[in-house]
This record gives structure tokens, sequence and C-alpha cells, in this order.
């Protein structure tokens, strides 16, 4: 009967903790994708083949970018993000805390 307790309590650990998890981006979290988005916008180099890169970022409290990593395979996006991104002012302000944020860029040619 101990092991029965137990285990049903381990079962309601666990649908609620699955329950309570968010996979919704919040507004502010959409509104930073089509601003960097735009940002991004017509690069100065001329794009042959599909490059994807890993950008790292956080903003700083005046709601600016601050481009921590980028991990891509060329050397030219790399530069092309950070030059772009770093230290740009984003309409939308960050929440409170400090916060570390992933994205994935797609560079396509034209």
């Amino acid at each position: 009967m101990k092991k029965l307790n137990v285990m049903l309590l381990a079962v309601a650990f666990a649908i609620s903790s699955v329950a309570s998890a968010s996979t919704k981006p919040t507004k502010s979290e959409t509104n930073f994708t089509s601003e960097i988005k735009e940002l991004l916008e017509n690069p100065s180099f001329k794009v042959e083949d599909e490059i994807e890169a890993s950008v790292t970022f956080t903003l700083n409290n005046k709601g600016e970018i601050v481009v921590l990593s980028v991990d891509s395979d060329s050397n030219i996006v790399e530069g092309f993000i950070k030059s772009r991104l770093n230290y740009q002012k984003l309409e939308a302000k960050p929440a409170t805390g400090v916060k570390f944020y992933t994205m994935p860029v797609r560079v396509v040619a034209s």
C-alpha cells in the first residue's frame, strides 16, 4: 500500500509539472523576433547558398541587444549579424531579470 501511495504521489508531481510548463512565447518574445528579422534584412554581401547560424544574445536595461555569440561556419555571416544587431535598441521592453535568448538565423540566397 505504501508503494502505491508513493507511485501516485510521483505521478501527481509529474502531471503537475508538465501541466504548468508553458510553451507559448510571450508577446514581447514574438516582438523580438520580428524586430530582429527587420534588422537582418538585405545583407550587404551576395549569398549563394543558404547559411544557418545560431545567435545568443541578451538585452541590457536600455532595451539594447547585446550579442554574446554567433555560431556559424561563415565568418562573413558572423560579422554581419554582430554588426547589424549589437547595441540596436528594441521597441519591446525586456523582461525583468537577466535572460539569455538563442535564436536560429537562416540567410537564404536571393
